[in-house]
């Protein structure tokens, strides 16, 4: 029995707090410890509700998970499916951690099938082929679950070997950003088009972008009847 002024403690209590953790400190700092703290337990009270950090981390993902919102009922599949992945990109901004637990992720629950299947259900239930909804599903990838293979957590540096004679200095990294866009001009070109639009690269834009044109060819390999091998 729960002491009194003292909220009882459940599994749905401690996934709780231990989503409030992991979005404070990220996963490197979650731990059965860290979360007891919060909860104002022992550790050991919590194997009474999970049986291990695994346990935990894919009750977190469920949690999550299961509070994706749904499409409108009635829409074409094209605007139910780009509703689920951009609905779990907010998901992702939310929890940043996310990313890395689904990518982690040695099993699938029924709660992370649910979201695989209601997303393959947009495509087999607009007419396609199984065949078609299964590399489809295989060509979204992690976009299901709102984020790009091509995103990084953090800025993308690159490393250059010093090339200043004795004496002489960088002015803020000009004079290697002037070698560098002479090396790689259609690079330069490239990055600094996206600066001058977008302040840099914009995952929301890239997702979105890369989103479009994954259901356009979708769309196209049923028009035309697409079978594989």
């Amino acid at each position: 029995m729960a002491r009194a002024g003292r909220e009882a403690l459940t599994r749905a209590r401690v996934v709780a707090v231990a989503i409030e953790v992991a979005d404070d400190d990220g996963l490197d700092g979650l731990s059965m410890r860290t979360v007891a703290g919060r909860l104002g337990v022992a550790p050991m009270a919590l194997y009474r509700h999970v049986s291990d950090k695994d346990d935990l981390l894919a009750a977190m993902i469920d949690a999550v998970v299961s509070d994706y919102p749904a499409p409108p009922e009635g829409v074409d599949w094209r605007v139910s499916l780009r509703h689920r992945v951009l609905a779990a990109q907010v998901e992702i901004r939310r929890h940043p951690w996310l990313r890395t637990a689904i990518e982690g992720a040695t099993a699938k629950s029924l709660t992370v099938l649910a979201h695989l299947d209601a997303a393959t259900g947009d495509l087999i239930g607009a007419g396609m082929s199984a065949d078609l909804a299964h590399h489809a599903m295989h060509a979204l990838g992690c976009r299901i679950w709102g984020f790009s293979p091509e995103g990084f957590d953090g800025p993308v540096v690159v490393r250059v070997p010093d090339q200043k004679n004795d004496g002489e200095t960088d002015d803020g990294g000009a004079a290697t950003r002037a070698a560098l866009a002479a090396r790689f001009p259609h690079v330069a070109a490239v990055v600094a088009d996206s600066t001058a639009r977008h302040g840099g690269c914009d995952p929301d834009v890239e997702l979105a972008f890369t989103l479009d044109l994954l259901l356009d060819g979708i769309e196209r390999l049923h028009a035309s009847g697409w079978v594989s091998g």
